[in-house]
């Protein structure tokens, strides 16, 4: 389509000039590069109810972002990000979404996971507080089907008993996992 309407502004000749040069780089003379930058700047903050953020973010998301760490940053980084086993930039990339929107920064995997473990301390947590209930209650611990400790054991290792000298008998509780 044809460009039929003008529009024109007033610039210092030092601003004149940095525009100028900024054309330049991109390989476009000053009127085209205008142009892309309104076309750039209709496109994004002047469609109607249409919320800046929202067009920045689906024209940015594919986007490369380069980021300068220090040597030791890097290798926490990297670290952390073998860790949880995601690429260092995806984890980067977590982070600063959570940092930026106020949000948990675990992976969901990870933050699954982490609830899993709560819920099954909880579950521990209520099963020894009902033993201790019980307890304090007047209930017993519960024990072997003896009356004392170590009943039961004599026959077996040939102190005294039914099963002392009875071969066949011994060989029953065996079968039968005592």
């Amino acid at each position: 389509m044809r460009s039929t309407k003008l529009i024109t502004a007033r610039v210092p000749p030092d601003t004149k000039a940095k525009f100028q040069a900024l054309a330049a780089t991109y390989g476009l003379n000053e009127s085209r590069f205008l142009r892309s930058l309104i076309d750039r700047a209709v496109q994004v903050v002047g469609e109607p109810g249409n919320v800046v953020g929202q067009r920045i973010q689906e024209a940015s998301r594919a986007e490369r972002l380069y980021v300068r760490l220090y040597p030791d940053d890097r290798q926490l980084l990297a670290e952390r990000a073998a860790a949880r086993g995601t690429p260092s930039a995806t984890y980067l990339a977590v982070l600063a979404r959570a940092h930026l929107r106020n949000l948990s920064p675990l992976p969901e995997a990870e933050r699954k996971a982490f609830e899993r473990g709560v819920a099954e301390l909880s579950a521990l947590g209520r099963n020894i507080n009902q033993i201790a209930r019980w307890l304090n209650q007047g209930g017993a611990p519960a024990s072997p089907r003896r009356e004392r400790p170590g009943a039961g054991h004599e026959g077996l290792h040939g102190s005294s008993g039914p099963l002392q000298g009875n071969p066949e008998g011994q060989q029953d509780l065996v079968g039968i996992g005592l």
